[in-house]
């Protein structure tokens, strides 16, 4: 069984006055991809915010690679070997995509080279010297997630990265996806899209009301598709 690198117990997490997360526990292990489905609203994203300490108050524990962090700030956590691709995505407009490649401080020795990037997302690199504000959508989102990729962060946390996109660039980032996890990364992917998350993904846990209201094997889909339709209100 590989070696559980993030896991939360009993998690909660307020917005202001808003209690957002109810006792929110999942484990992921080394080189899985899981999945946190649910309707709009359920606390996917509130939960990535949670787990790297950028909600205004949190509660429970946050166990990084068996080291507790609920009381780390953001950037301590970070330097746990977390990357975060929110779903604003944080572009520099300004900035060049190699630019905004290069910008990034490194947390490890594990990063990949500008090249690595650049080849894993041909379209960035065929934009390398344009401003990150003349991208499209879809390019904004590749440079986004091949950011992070280069400070050497290993459990990376994806937050809706394919929403409003084209369907070429979803399979573009699908296909991205894939590879990181052939190549060991652990992968925690928010998503509506199920149909671009359950051929990706080892266990989907399904959000509900601020709890996991489910847990569902990757094997497990197809007999239980009826319940994730009810689950997903599709």
């Amino acid at each position: 069984m590989p070696e559980t690198v993030l896991e939360t117990r009993g998690l909660q997490a307020w917005y202001g006055e808003s209690h957002v997360l109810h006792g929110i526990d999942l484990t992921v292990r080394e080189g899985e991809c899981v999945t946190l489905i649910g309707r709009n609203g359920a606390g996917r994203t509130t939960t990535l915010r949670a787990i790297l300490g950028l909600t205004d108050r949190r509660a429970g524990s946050v166990r990084v690679r068996g080291q507790e962090a609920i009381r780390l700030p953001p950037h301590r956590i970070a330097r746990l070997g977390l990357g975060y691709c929110p779903e604003e995505r944080g572009v520099y407009r300004t900035l060049t995509t190699r630019e905004n490649l290069t910008l990034l401080p490194r947390l490890g020795e594990g990063g990949l080279p500008l090249d690595e990037v650049l080849a894993l997302f041909p379209n960035l690199a065929e934009r390398a010297d344009s401003y990150g504000g003349r991208l499209s959508g879809g390019e904004q989102q590749m440079l986004a997630l091949g950011r992070i990729l280069t400070t050497g962060a290993r459990i990376l946390l994806l937050d809706e990265i394919t929403e409003g996109l084209a369907p070429v660039i979803v399979e573009a980032l699908g296909r991205a996806v894939a590879l990181l996890k052939g190549r060991g990364f652990t992968i925690v992917l928010v998503e509506q899209n199920f149909h671009f998350a359950r051929h990706l993904a080892d266990r989907h846990y399904v959000v509900e009301h601020g709890r996991i209201a489910a847990e569902i094997a990757a094997h497990e889909v197809a007999a239980r598709e009826e319940e994730v339709g009810r689950l997903l209100g599709v």
